[in-house]
C-alpha cells in the first residue's frame, strides 16, 4: 500500500524500532540513488499529505506493523498521524546517499540514548539482509551483488514470449486465479477512486473529458487515474508487478477494460493477465527493477500484448505489438515516482495500442530500424541493455538534477 520505495523505508524503520525496543530519539537513513529518486516527490499514505524519506521513516517508527511488510502503515490512528508530523517537524532524521553500487540499498539506524538498532534491505523491497542491535548481529544474510552486474535470475531466464503465450493458453487457472483476481479487484478499485476524487494532475479525468469514453481512452484514463491516486497518497492497496505498483496497474487495468468491452469471460481475462504480467516481468528482467528507463513503457507494451490476445491475435500479432511499441516509446526516462507517472502510463499504453493497430494493418518496424533487432527476444534484449547499461549515466544525472 503506497508507492513501493517509501513503504520499503517504512518497513525497515518499523523493524528497526521493534529491534531497538523503544521509540528512537534520532534516526539515520542511508539510501541508494534510485530509492531517493522514488521517494522524494510522492505522498506517504496515512500521513495527512507528508512527502519524502523523513515522512516514510517517521510513519514506520510511529505506526508501522512490520509483520505486514509492504502494508506496514495500512492502519494509522489520528493520534499517530499527529506524532508523525511532530517527528518530521523536529528534524531528527538525517538522510545520506549510499553509493554501494547496488540499485536498491537501504540502511536505517535508530538511536535511543546509548542504544541503537540497524536494519539493511538490499535488491528487493522486503529483502532484509541485516538486523543489528548495539553491535550484536541478530540476522545476517549474504548480499547478492548480481543486480549490480546485470545477472538475471535463473527462473527469469526461462521466459520467452512464445512460452509465455503457450503457458497462458494452457495453465490450470486455479493455480493463478487468486493472485490475478486480487490484482483485478484491488487495482480497479484504486483507479475508480482516482477518477472519483482529485489527485495529482488528474490525467484520467482530462483524457475522458477531452477524448471521450471509448475503450482505448478508458484503458489509458483508468490506469492513469490509479497512478495519480497512488502517487497522491491514496490509502488503497495495489497488486504490483516487478516491484512497482504503477506497473502493476498498467499491466492489469487496461486489460480488464478491453476484456469487459469485448464481453470476454473471466477465464479469458485471466489468461490475458497471465500474458501481460509475465511479458512485463520478462522485459524488466534485463532492465532491472529500478533504472532510468520508465517502467510504464515496458508495462504498457505488456498490456498491449494481452490486448492483442483478447482481440484474437496469435503469437505473431503479440510479438509484433511488443516490438512496435518498444520502437515507438523506448527511452522515456524515469525521474522518480510522482504525479507525472500517470501521463507516462498514458503514453506507454498509447504506443502499445498503436503498435497493435500497425500489425493489424500489416505494418511493422523492422530489425535495423534504430535499436531494433530481428525478432522480439533480440529486441527485448537490446532494450534491456539500453535501460540497464546505456542509461546508467542518465540515471545519475537525473538524481543530481532532482536533489540539486
Amino acid at each position: 500500500m503506497g508507492c513501493t520505495e517509501p513503504i520499503a523505508i517504512a518497513y525497515a524503520s518499523a523493524l528497526a524500532r521493534d529491534t531497538l525496543g523503544t521509540m528512537p530519539e534520532r534516526m539515520e537513513v542511508q539510501a541508494s540513488g534510485n530509492l531517493i529518486k522514488n521517494v522524494k516527490s510522492v505522498v506517504v499514505p496515512n500521513t495527512n499529505g507528508l512527502k519524502g524519506i523523513e515522512a516514510a521513516v517517521a510513519a514506520g517508527v510511529v505506526a508501522g506493523d512490520a509483520g505486514k511488510a509492504l502494508e506496514v502503515i495500512s492502519v494509522v490512528s489520528g493520534e499517530q498521524k499527529a506524532r508523525i508530523h511532530d517527528m518530521v517537524g523536529r528534524g531528527v532524521c538525517k538522510v545520506s546517499l549510499l553509493d554501494s553500487g547496488l540499485v536498491l540499498d537501504l540502511i536505517v539506524t535508530l538511536h535511543a540514548g546509548d542504544d541503537w538498532a540497524r536494519v539493511r534491505i538490499v535488491n528487493h523491497h522486503t529483502d532484509v539482509v541485516l538486523i543489528e542491535k548495539n553491535g550484536a548481529v541478530l540476522l545476517e544474510k549474504p548480499v547478492d551483488t548480481s543486480s549490480s552486474i546485470g545477472e538475471v535470475s535463473p527462473e527469469k531466464r526461462l521466459l520467452t514470449i512464445r512460452d509465455i503465450v503457450e503457458f497462458a493458453r494452457t495453465v490450470d487457472l486455479d493455480d493463478v486465479r487468486d493472485v490475478l483476481e486480487r490484482q483485478v479487484n484491488y487495482n480497479m478499485a484504486i483507479c475508480e477512486e482516482g477518477l472519483r476524487s482529485s489527485y495529482g494532475g488528474n490525467v484520467g479525468k482530462v483524457l475522458l473529458r477531452e477524448f471521450g469514453d471509448g475503450v482505448a481512452t478508458r484503458c489509458k484514463a483508468k490506469a492513469a487515474a490509479g497512478s495519480d491516486a497512488r502517487m497522491g497518497g491514496c490509502e488503497l492497496p495495489v497488486v504490483i508487478n516487478s516491484g512497482s505498483g504503477n506497473q502493476g496497474i498498467t499491466v492489469s487495468v487496461p486489460v480488464v477494460e478491453y476484456a469487459r468491452e469485448l464481453g470476454k469471460d473471466q477465464d479469458t481475462l485471466l489468461r490475458a493477465l497471465v500474458i501481460s504480467n509475465l511479458v512485463a516481468v520478462h522485459q524488466k528482467a534485463g532492465i532491472g527493477s529500478l533504472s532510468a528507463y520508465c517502467g510504464a513503457i515496458s508495462a504498457g507494451a505488456a498490456a498491449g500484448a494481452a490486448i492483442a490476445f483478447l482481440l484474437g491475435g496469435g503469437e505473431y500479432e503479440i510479438e509484433h505489438t511488443i516490438v512496435n511499441c518498444l520502437a515507438i516509446s523506448s527511452g522515456v526516462v524515469c525521474d522518480g515516482a510522482k504525479a507525472s507517472c500517470a501521463g507516462k502510463i498514458a503514453i506507454g499504453l498509447d504506443a502499445a495500442l498503436l503498435g497493435y493497430q500497425m500489425i493489424k494493418n500489416q505494418q511493422q518496424f523492422r530489425g535495423g530500424d534504430g535499436i531494433l533487432k530481428k525478432g522480439v527476444e533480440e529486441t527485448i534484449g537490446v532494450v534491456g541493455r539500453l535501460g540497464k547499461d546505456g542509461m546508467r549515466e542518465t540515471d545519475r544525472e537525473i538524481l543530481h538534477i532532482m536533489i540539486d
